[in-house]
């Protein structure tokens, strides 16, 4: 069963010739950038050897393209493809999903469609904040409208669902910014609010329903993370929210346990060999016992209690952005062995590409921090003079990083074929 509340601007680029989609397919890539934060929400980026550590824009812009609109949603890179949300309108009610070639920056195609649900959001974020999701397949874009599309990576529409005509209140006054995840066939949604708050679970394929479960009435904006792989019939994933997490089985919402326990609403959990970090009283490390058995807390630490960014793990160290403070801190014990002091506040998580941190403030100063054992060094600082509060994706030691009005795309050898 299809779903169709929309009205449909199909905005495919002029010119798209056979040959050179053929010459997309052949190109071979690395590792894709799939879901926000990359790989299970881990934040870290292939190809390391290639990741630059010290850039400037002069030396290091591959390309940078202008966006329509607005949007706080990171890159998707999936295959040979960028793809982005954006929304624009006096209501920010035109949504945009767009996507370019990779290598060149170049428009391969566009979609817009009008929202169906609210787009009142907090003034500095937008309609299009939520990430989108992809299974190397499928598209899934999800806006705080609550509207849902699927396209191919042609940008043909699959489904689409107005989430708003069935479930009018829910929502919130600042704007949902939770991103959606998806596993063995089942797109996970986490829309958590004051009134009416929900986890929903649709079949990739169809738009479907398959299950509904009532969540913590209070509005959140973390993103679900699997406990499993996500291609694993029995995959789980988790909801961190203001009150609990909670174990689900993907395929039917099934509560597998929960913890009661406050958490953070905004930075997301991380999981790494066997060890969950979660944002609540600071920081706590629990070791999980296989997917259906509760994990038992190893350390808590209120001194690493992460601002807005999320936490990212690399080498059995563990690193927060707290009040532009980056810290590191063990993974086995919690306490802190260094910290640097970064500039301005920070609202896109950093991600880890080698030994190299990139965090990116809000006023689009780009920071690269060397990774050490007994130290962390600040070794590049880069004003793209844009407000940047989109998480960047780094894949094959390429950074993409997108602000309301651009895109960038930051390579070790930017005029490589």
């Amino acid at each position: 069963m299809r779903y169709h509340h929309f009205s449909v601007k199909n905005w495919a680029v002029a010119g798209w010739q056979l040959g050179w989609v053929l010459a997309l397919l052949l190109a071979t890539t690395g590792a894709d950038w799939q879901r926000f934060r990359g790989p299970n929400g881990s934040g870290i980026g292939s190809g390391a050897m290639d990741a630059p550590g010290k850039w400037t824009v002069a030396d290091n812009l591959a390309w940078k393209v202008r966006l329509p609109g607005r949007g706080v949603s990171s890159p998707l890179i999936v295959k040979d493809y960028v793809v982005l949300t954006a929304s624009s309108g006096y209501r920010q009610d035109q949504l945009h999903v767009l996507c370019f070639d990779r290598r060149t920056g170049k428009l391969a195609w566009e979609r817009q469609f009008w929202a169906t649900g609210r787009t009142m959001t907090y003034p500095t974020i937008t309609t299009a904040t939520p990430t989108g999701v992809s299974d190397g397949e499928n598209l899934y874009l999800w806006f705080s409208s609550n509207d849902v599309f699927c396209l191919d990576l042609q940008g043909n529409v699959q489904w689409l669902r107005g989430l708003m005509l069935e479930y009018p209140n829910a929502s919130n006054s600042l704007g949902l910014a939770t991103s959606a995840v998806v596993a063995n066939g089942t797109l996970v949604l986490q829309v958590e609010n004051d009134s009416q708050s929900i986890a929903l679970g649709l079949d990739a394929k169809r738009g479907s329903t398959l299950w509904k479960i009532d969540r913590p009435q209070k509005a959140n904006w973390t993103t679900p993370l699997m406990l499993s792989d996500a291609n694993d019939r029995d995959a789980v994933v988790m909801l961190q929210s203001s009150s609990e997490i909670a174990a689900l089985e993907v395929a039917t919402g099934k509560s597998l346990w929960r913890i009661e326990r406050e958490c953070s609403t905004i930075p997301s959990s991380v999981l790494a060999d066997g060890l969950l970090l979660v944002p609540s009283n600071g920081l706590v490390a629990m070791r999980t016992q296989g997917t259906t058995r509760q994990p038992e807390v190893v350390w808590e630490n209120n001194k690493l209690k992460p601002s807005t960014a999320s936490p990212v793990v690399w080498q059995d160290r563990v690193y927060v952005i707290s009040s532009g403070v980056l810290k590191c801190a063990s993974c086995q014990t919690g306490e802190v062995i260094w910290q640097v002091r970064l500039k301005g506040d920070f609202s896109a998580s950093p991600v880890i590409g080698g030994s190299y941190l990139y965090a990116f403030n809000d006023e689009g100063v780009g920071q690269v921090v060397q990774l050490g054992t007994d130290k962390g060094e600040l070794i590049t600082e880069e004003n793209l003079e844009e407000i940047i509060l989109a998480t960047p994706a780094l894949v094959d030691g390429e950074i993409y990083v997108r602000s309301d009005n651009s895109l960038w795309k930051i390579s070790a050898s930017p005029n490589a074929p």
